[in-house]
């Protein structure tokens, strides 16, 4: 089982981080920045979730970072994987999904941090050192909604329809909206199709769409506004 150092090593060692990325362009300039510095290296380096709890005990990571959007089971089902089986292994999330709909999930899953692809490389550095030192990072805008969230728990007050989801049905939510079938989405979660199904009926039901086709197109939309959400938004993104 991967034992997490949890603080700076001394001496020349560097700590060591795998990183999980399926876009090959971003895997690889994330791997060349991090090994640029004078404390960190790159160790691993996986597109998708498969099999990545059973590489990074071979690659002895101090660090995981973890896209949310990858092929088929997605960052926060990598996440709860860690967390079981490596539970001393931190992870931290560099997405360019909305922190305000991800973050939280990811906090519940294990991860100790979540960063948007959009902020400086010097704020993802810092990040990693911190949560390699046992912190938790978040940025202040995300950590200023979860202070709000608290008081409305109870209730609810305040939840979009897409918060309501839970975290299956958001996965399975956002492989609509990348194309995948019915079949493709259950082979690739390890779901039969009825329970796909299931959860296309509760996904309809919550965000009050009522023809499949409406889902469909409700789902491409929303990828495609993750996928092309400004900086400096509401939402906290810088």
């Amino acid at each position: 089982m991967v034992q997490s150092q949890r603080h700076f090593r001394n001496g020349p060692q560097k700590n060591r981080v795998f990183l999980v990325e399926d876009h090959p362009v971003t895997q690889q300039g994330l791997a060349l920045l991090i090994n640029l510095e004078a404390d960190l290296m790159v160790c691993g380096r996986a597109a998708k979730a498969d099999n990545v709890v059973i590489d990074i005990a071979s690659s002895r990571p101090d660090i995981v970072i973890v896209d949310i959007a990858l092929p088929g089971k997605d960052g926060i089902e990598l996440i709860k994987g860690i967390t079981i089986f490596h539970p001393r292994l931190p992870a931290l999330v560099l997405s360019t999904l909305d922190e305000a709909i991800y973050a939280e999930r990811a906090l519940r899953a294990g991860a100790k941090g979540y960063i948007m692809k959009q902020e400086p490389v010097e704020l993802l550095m810092q990040a990693i050192r911190q949560v390699v030192a046992g912190d938790v990072y978040l940025s202040e805008a995300m950590r200023g909604t979860l202070f709000r969230r608290s008081f409305s728990r109870s209730s609810n007050a305040g939840a979009t329809s897409i918060e309501q989801l839970s975290d299956r049905e958001l996965e399975v939510f956002r492989l609509i909206g990348e194309g995948w079938g019915t079949r493709q989405i259950a082979d690739s979660l390890g779901l039969s199709i009825s329970t796909v199904e299931s959860h296309r009926t509760n996904i309809k039901d919550k965000l009050g769409v009522k023809r499949a086709p409406d889902l469909v197109r409700l789902a491409v939309e929303w990828v495609r506004d993750q996928r092309f959400k400004p900086t400096g938004d509401e939402s906290g993104q810088k």
